[in-house]
């Protein structure tokens, strides 16, 4: 499932904070951590069916409010931050809404077990011999 960005950029809302960390006089004057939130049951962009998964999915990740909300302060540029939480939260929706494949059992093939208890059988006569007897 592909999420078309366009779309999304004009539900989520941005918030600029000062950025923590080294970076001098600098960091202490500019806003470049940026705060993405997106609620995720006012959207446009998802059936409910998908939004139900998205919750379920995202469950660690959605505040009381049902918001998902990502931080981001990797680069000292607002700008690139803003373009890497938008990515950042493509990428999680788009593995929320990967279908789950089902597991399918496989059968141990006979040759194996047989090996097996081969092995086993071998294990216990060399055990077996060690004992000491009393004749």
């Amino acid at each position: 499932m592909t999420v078309d960005i366009e779309a999304l950029k004009k539900e989520l809302i941005f918030k600029t904070s000062r950025s923590s960390g080294a970076g001098g006089q600098h960091v202490n004057k500019v806003e470049t951590r940026v705060t993405l939130i997106w609620d995720v049951a006012a959207s446009a962009l998802f059936s409910p069916s998908q939004k139900e998964i998205l919750g379920h999915v995202l469950s660690s990740r959605v505040n009381a409010e049902g918001h998902i909300q990502l931080d981001v302060s990797e680069t000292r540029s607002q700008l690139t931050n803003k373009k890497l939480a938008v990515d950042k939260l493509v990428t999680l929706l788009t593995e929320a809404l990967q279908p789950v494949r089902k597991r399918v059992k496989t059968k141990i093939p006979r040759a194996k077990v047989l090996a097996r208890l081969d092995r086993k059988k071998k294990q216990s006569v060399k055990k077996s011999e060690r004992r000491w007897r009393m004749e």
